[in-house]
């Protein structure tokens, strides 16, 4: 039986053929390079779909020392990764614009000791051009990692100890003390919070922001700290609070899906959201309208932050200087029925 004989590849040859021009020119047209006529660069790309070139990735990369790849790092146990819309969103939104600038995305997740290790073994070896950086903790080894190997940078948040480097965030704290106001604004006495992420800037602002809304009234045993944004640990929060204080009137969660099992734990005790309880959440993600009744929360704009991140390490890929400082986006409080 006789096969078909493969088709030969286009090359650069084939294209500078059919277009009239040099080699030289067709390379300085892929390789991004000025000097190339409107008349010639017309002609290269005609050539380009009539010959079915298909560029070499790995050669350009090799000379332009670019691989076309952002990393993003995501520093969250792998079932946060899948449970947290957030980071859904954030990760879209990064995606759009580095596809729109011709870079591909490498997810990369951070769970444990040895993740981070071998992050820092994959930094050094070349193969993205930046990182964007998501949950960074304070003292984040990853940070350190980027810090050293002087890799273009931006961080979703702003943890206190990345210096200049380029961050995109919501201003937590004020956000926070906002919604906490507006639910104490519906005659609620004694307001407690599932405070998440203590380790993080945005839990630790989150805290904060309640402790000033609540002032002189801020009672800390009407705080249960828990390790994550999730729903499993919204449950475990309000179990403790209603322990300590079953009179709790409103309670103030960390996130939409810590909000949602504080919900689930307080209606199983036959406590009414909002007659007996009012709860607010922070994200306006999926799971506020998950909830019943709908969950007053706070819009955390996810995607934008994904895309601003995206824009701030391309900036410093194709060299200009990091911005010296970030930018904070706003976040409307939404308020709906369960307060």
């Amino acid at each position: 039986m006789e096969h078909p004989q493969r088709r030969r590849r286009a090359t650069v040859h084939d294209v500078a053929v059919e277009a009239g021009v040099s080699r030289g020119t067709v390379s300085r047209l892929l390789n991004g390079q000025r000097y190339v006529s409107d008349e010639a660069r017309q002609a290269i790309e005609a050539a380009i779909v009539k010959v079915g070139f298909v560029p070499n990735r790995a050669a350009r990369s090799l000379v332009m020392r670019r691989s076309q790849a952002i990393g993003l790092i995501v520093h969250e146990p792998h079932s946060l990764f899948v449970e947290d819309p957030n980071i859904g969103s954030i990760l879209l939104g990064a995606n759009e614009t580095l596809s729109e600038a011709d870079y591909q995305m490498a997810t990369l997740i951070a769970d444990s000791a040895r993740d981070i290790a071998r992050l820092g073994n994959y930094l050094s070896g070349g193969l993205i051009d930046g990182v964007i950086i998501v949950s960074a903790r304070e003292g984040d080894a990853i940070t350190r990692a980027v810090t050293r190997l002087d890799i273009p940078a931006a961080y979703v948040g702003h943890p206190r100890d990345i210096g200049d480097a380029a961050y995109v965030a919501i201003d937590n704290r004020s956000a926070a003390a906002a919604i906490t106001t507006r639910l104490r604004e519906t005659g609620r006495s004694r307001i407690g919070m599932i405070a998440a992420a203590l380790d993080r800037d945005s839990g630790a602002d989150r805290l904060a922001g309640f402790t000033d809304a609540l002032g002189e009234t801020f009672d800390p045993s009407l705080v249960e700290s828990v390790p994550l944004y999730s729903y499993g640990d919204g449950q475990a929060g309000m179990r403790a609070l209603l322990a300590r204080h079953p009179d709790i009137d409103g309670v103030f969660a960390s996130s939409d899906a810590v909000a949602a099992g504080a919900m689930d734990i307080l209606q199983a005790a036959g406590r009414r959201i909002p007659a007996d309880v009012g709860v607010v959440g922070f994200d306006d993600s999926s799971w506020a309208m998950r909830c019943d009744p709908p969950l007053s929360t706070v819009r955390q704009p996810a995607g934008d932050l994904g895309r601003a991140a995206a824009a701030a390490v391309l900036r410093q890929v194709e060299g200009a200087p990091a911005p010296g400082g970030g930018t904070v986006l706003d976040c409307p409080v939404v308020w709906r029925s369960s307060a």
